[in-house]
């Protein structure tokens, strides 16, 4: 009898544990960190080329900046959990990156990788995404975004020991990073090229 309940009750404590882990995956989203890929609508949005004669005008409306933000978010998350690769390694990030800005975060990674440290982030999401100025000099289309975002994030030994940061809190990030492309190519993509935060 006493065998029964003891049944049930573990039945029950499972069925409530899935639904709090349902409730938090729900509420808390499933990235976890670097998820190998960059995303189709990363493709469709931040890749998308803005018309020659758009630039020559100097015209940057309302819907090309809607658009530019979509992406700029997309690659922002995509360029921060790069980092919390185990291998040390950007990967997905790279075409995203000018060749300046991806020698200094690779040269940081192989930093860190000396000294058998690694990062573990999880994303949390962007708040806040917002141009401050854009500009056209000599062909060359600059955005500056500042950004606002919240990510959990620790660097920890090989022992797994924390060195910095903390895993159970969310930390509020402000950034300003400028993304840049050039006209004349007849490749689309825009690069993060600088970081002023």
């Amino acid at each position: 009898m006493n065998q029964s309940f003891e049944y049930i009750d573990i039945i029950l404590l499972a069925m409530i544990a899935g639904f709090i882990f349902l409730r938090l995956r729900g509420i808390l989203g499933k990235r976890t960190g670097f998820e190998g890929k960059i995303r189709e609508d990363f493709k469709e949005e931040f890749v998308k080329n803005i018309k020659k004669k758009d630039v020559d005008n100097n015209k940057f409306d309302e819907t090309a900046k809607s658009d530019f933000l979509k992406g700029a978010k997309i690659a922002y998350e995509t360029i921060i959990t790069d980092f919390s690769d185990k291998d040390n390694k950007l990967t997905d990030s790279k075409p995203l990156l000018s060749k300046k800005i991806y020698d200094q975060f690779n040269e940081a990674l192989q930093e860190r990788s000396k000294r058998g440290h690694f990062a573990e982030i999880t994303f949390i999401g962007v708040n806040s995404a917002v141009i401050k100025e854009h500009k056209n000099i000599d062909q060359i289309l600059k955005v500056t975004v500042d950004f606002v975002s919240e990510v959990i994030t620790c660097i920890k030994d090989k022992d797994k020991n924390i060195i910095s940061g903390d895993p159970k809190k969310i930390k509020k990030i402000h950034d300003t990073w400028v993304f840049s492309r050039d006209t004349r190519s007849n490749n689309p993509n825009w690069q993060l090229e600088d970081t002023l935060t």
